[in-house]
């Protein structure tokens, strides 16, 4: 999923904010005391403010407390009123693979107005980021960029390195939220506020049952519950976001015009591929010698999914389509063949949480039905099946699919024209938290990048974080967020 998403909750942008004019900025500004004393004064890359870092050991096997250890990577944005600060902000990243020390970013710019009256933690769960990422290094040529998810010997190579250093088995959940129950202990903190975005969702959820006593407050972004089965239901979710998206195109006076038959073309270009994968000459931007690539429908087909995540490149997709259709597939490679959501990700980690929390439970005569006809196909599962028939599978408890169930206030968010985690997972997630509130972003994706007043979601949650009450929040400003007009040229 964060795909790419996957960064921290960087998809949620906010406008600036007057009073941070008079900050002056720096760690060593801040009078710190407790837990955040154990941290140093650090840089992080792409952030021009002096920042607060540290690093908590914890043993890879919880069990048995005995063998490897892991660093936790830990980023911490002090509040800017140290004084009279509240209960922290801690922040679950994408993916699952994504780095939440990436994200602080964001904190430290467009989102600083959460550091008001909260500290904002920032942990690499174990797998990701600086804790041990669970990726090997990858050759990114233009093909590379077209080929399929998991290829057969890229699984293989990447277990045979990662178990020099990685005990696979180790790395899910809910072994990574009593790591970050042991972070919050470590700094101090009692009760802390949660932040969950896509992935991110699950590992809130999980902690909010592991940990109930300490959780004061969640935000959840782009739901994925527990019982997901991710991703048995990405072709069904992919369908009804690219139906939505192509009824906007011919609402959409300027897109109908351009291309009068969109569906069609959208047909059109699966059946070509279906029949024989295109063979294109590339050039690349860089000036380099043409190359030729090949276009596989399925990840064709995957890349259009995925482009749905933000309505900015869901935009283009039209057009893409159109030209494709008739065999000029140039706009589409310029999307294609450049950095995406997978980079973000360690392939590694992703493959242990999915391969013992999802995989094991897809039935694959549901999963036949589901993708039955669909234009997406059976491709994600057949991808995460076969890769997960080699990797090793981490322990889970028989209940790990059940609902999670808490009384804490708990804010949702979910986008109507996400391709992979729609509306209806915020709908049956709510319903078992009875002192939540979901708000549904009607022209969102997976995130709202590319919508007008991004910062209206962050005014939300920021108030729902001071008040720790979603039931009385003025939620209005979501149904003037308006996507960008379509790309037609």
């Amino acid at each position: 999923m964060r795909g790419l998403l996957c960064v921290c909750s960087a998809l949620l942008v906010t406008t600036g904010v007057v009073f941070l004019l008079i900050y002056a900025g720096g760690c060593a500004k801040h009078q710190l005391s407790g837990g955040l004393s154990k941290l140093k004064p650090c840089r992080v890359e792409g952030v021009n403010e002096e920042l607060l870092c540290g690093k908590l050991t914890v043993f890879e096997n919880r069990e048995t407390r005995t063998g490897r250890t892991i660093d936790l990577n830990i980023v911490v944005l002090p509040a800017f009123d140290q004084k009279t600060k509240a209960e922290p902000l801690l922040d679950l990243a994408g993916g699952p693979g994504a780095s939440s020390a990436d994200g602080a970013g964001f904190y430290a710019g467009p989102g600083k107005e959460y550091r008001r009256r909260h500290d904002v933690v920032c942990v690499d769960q174990r797998g990701t980021g600086k804790s041990n990422r669970l990726a090997i290094p990858r050759q990114k040529t233009p093909q590379y960029y077209l080929s399929e998810m998991y290829p057969v010997d890229y699984v293989r190579e990447m277990r045979h390195e990662l178990e020099r250093r990685a005990d696979l088995t180790k790395y899910t959940t809910l072994i990574a939220m009593d790591d970050l129950d042991d972070v919050r202990a470590w700094l101090g903190f009692d009760r802390i506020n949660l932040f969950g975005l896509s992935y991110g969702t699950r590992a809130a959820l999980v902690y909010m049952r592991q940990h109930p006593e300490h959780v004061r407050s969640v935000i959840l972004a782009a739901v994925a519950p527990t019982d997901l089965k991710m991703p048995l239901h990405h072709a069904e979710s992919g369908e009804r976001a690219i139906d939505l998206l192509l009824t906007e195109c011919e609402k959409d006076p300027t897109c109908h015009a351009a291309f009068p038959r969109i569906r069609d073309d959208w047909k059109n270009v699966l059946a070509q591929l279906e029949k024989q994968p295109a063979r294109v000459e590339y050039s690349p931007p860089d000036k380099s010698a043409p190359t030729t690539v090949e276009i596989q429908r399925s990840e064709f087909g995957e890349k259009i999914r995925s482009w749905m995540y933000g309505r900015d490149k869901a935009a283009r997709i039209p057009l893409i389509v159109h030209h494709a259709a008739g065999g000029d597939f140039a706009p589409f490679l310029k999307e294609a063949i450049g950095p995406s959501i997978p980079d973000f990700v360690a392939d590694g980690m992703y493959l242990s949480v999915t391969c013992a929390e999802d995989v094991p439970f897809i039935d694959p005569a549901e999963a036949a039905n589901l993708t039955a006809g669909n234009p997406f196909g059976d491709y994600r599962v057949f991808q995460q099946t076969r890769a997960c028939s080699m990797w090793p599978r981490g322990e889970i408890p028989s209940d790990f699919l059940e609902p999670v169930r808490s009384n804490a206030p708990v804010l949702i968010f979910s986008g109507n024209m996400d391709p992979v985690t729609p509306p209806k997972y915020g709908e049956e997630v709510a319903r078992h938290l009875p002192n939540s509130k979901h708000v549904v972003i009607p022209e969102a994706g997976h995130g709202v990048d590319g919508l007008t007043d991004p910062g209206c979601v962050d005014r939300i949650a920021i108030e729902f974080l001071d008040k720790a009450d979603a039931k009385n929040l003025d939620v209005s400003c979501v149904q003037r967020m308006a996507p960008p007009p379509f790309v037609t040229k």
